[in-house]
């Protein structure tokens, strides 16, 4: 597994929808705690035209090393949703690791309306 850094190919103040569109050209995979990023109207839209799996953190004040664990903890049961789940989708990641499908393309369709 390799993780690319936000910040190793966009400025801090990069709009959403020009990195998650990016994200998508490259087929990579949205790891964040923003949780605006599945409700803001611009990101949904981002999300939905990107195709992206997102895998959203729901502690958001968790240290790096701290949300760096969760995804580890995480990494497995991320793969197989990646694997059987056609994307745009969003999933959360506890602090623990727990993963939990969140929104599924029609469910980010449906915040749009």
């Amino acid at each position: 597994m390799r993780v690319e850094l936000h910040d190793d190919h966009f400025d801090q103040d990069t709009d959403d929808a020009t990195w998650v569109a990016e994200v998508g050209r490259q087929g990579w995979i949205i790891l964040t705690k923003d949780k605006h990023i599945r409700s803001n109207q611009q990101e949904v839209e981002s999300l939905i035209s990107a195709g992206v799996p997102c895998f959203n953190l729901t502690g958001g004040n968790l240290t790096g090393e701290k949300m760096a664990a969760a995804f580890v903890a995480a990494l497995d049961t991320m793969r197989r949703m990646v694997s059987k789940l056609s994307p745009p989708f969003v999933a959360t990641v506890s602090g623990s690791g727990n993963v939990r499908l969140l929104l599924r393309y029609t469910d980010l369709v449906k915040r749009l309306e």
